[in-house]
């Protein structure tokens, strides 16, 4: 007797659940028609920055049908990675937490595909493909839809319970599965991230010009960083979580439980002297396996260089 939609939803859940995913949503496979007017217009403002490739394929952001013909449900899932692990010295240039353990594009991408071989084992075969922030998926705008968050004004995900450490992706299929539905927007009035933001990057309405993102800055950015960015980093030289450590929303966040997310000892405790004369065989060894090798060795001392130039006594131990 084949599972009703009701009983195969909860399977799924359960499935993700077993496979570390914290949190599970479900929206309807349909054209994102609220978000196209809003990506249509972020994009002709130019605040993608040099982001050229948020131009490309957006018919496949805003309708999940041009990635998987048939499709007929979209899973949103949450992978916890805060840490309340922190580099022991504090004139040490920063890095994001999310990039303090192994890259999250492998680790998460192998439990979604375990997901999708378990659901095929159980209902047959499905045609399905995972996202995770690696191909023109929009999506927060999933997450959201399918209720596991809202987009807060730092644009982030935030989750009521858990705040919004968390890396998203999704699963794109022919399933017939039941739709969650989205949840308030419980920002309110705080402006918390907007304040604390240095280079003021946050806009009204949960827009981010990237171009002054330190994010897009010290990650996308593939020319010099721009001389007016100059004493407003904050020392971050691989993203940033000012936006994050600022909301409040993140005082229910909990240490994740990813042995691959744990980070060396080696780069907790370098010295802040240490990461400035960085060469490309301590960072090839250092960053093995993690997401900072995004920048390449040329784009952290790029970055480094800049930080060095606007604040000379970080060189100092």
């Amino acid at each position: 007797m084949p599972m009703s939609n009701d009983d195969l939803t909860r399977l799924v859940k359960l499935k993700a659940t077993e496979l570390g995913f914290s949190y599970c949503g479900v929206s309807e496979a349909v054209f994102l028609e609220d978000d196209a007017y809003r990506l249509d217009k972020w994009l002709k403002e130019g605040k993608q920055g040099t982001m050229a490739w948020m131009e490309n394929h957006v018919d496949m952001r805003l309708d999940p049908r041009l990635l998987v013909p048939g499709a007929k449900s979209v899973l949103s899932l949450m992978y916890n990675y805060y840490t309340t692990a922190t580099q022991t010295d504090a004139k040490a240039p920063k890095i994001s937490k999310y990039a303090f353990g192994h890259d999250y594009h492998k680790v998460i991408k192998d439990k979604l595909f375990l997901l999708l071989n378990e659901l095929r084992s159980l209902v047959g075969n499905i045609e399905g493909r995972v996202f995770v922030d690696s191909a023109p998926v929009l999506e927060r705008a999933w997450a959201a839809k399918s209720g596991i968050g809202w987009i807060g004004k730092n644009s982030m995900l935030i989750n009521k319970k858990a705040g919004s450490y968390y890396f998203l992706a999704q699963v794109i299929s022919d399933l017939a599965l039941v739709a969650d539905s989205p949840i308030k927007d419980y920002c309110g009035t705080c402006t918390a991230c907007i304040d604390a933001c240095p280079t003021e990057a946050i806009l009204p309405g949960s827009v981010i010009d990237s171009n002054k993102c330190i994010s897009y800055l010290t990650i996308e950015l593939k020319e010099s960083i721009p001389a007016e960015f100059s004493n407003k980093m904050e020392n971050w030289v691989f993203g940033c979580d000012i936006c994050q450590e600022v909301c409040p929303w993140n005082r229910f966040s909990t240490p994740h439980n990813e042995p691959l997310f744990q980070p060396k000892n080696e780069f907790l405790d370098m010295k802040a002297s240490a990461w400035f004369d960085i060469n490309e065989y301590v960072f090839e060894t250092l960053f093995k396996n993690s997401a900072v090798k995004r920048t390449k060795y040329t784009g952290l001392k790029r970055n480094l260089e800049f930080l060095k130039k606007q604040s000379p006594d970080k060189k100092s131990t």
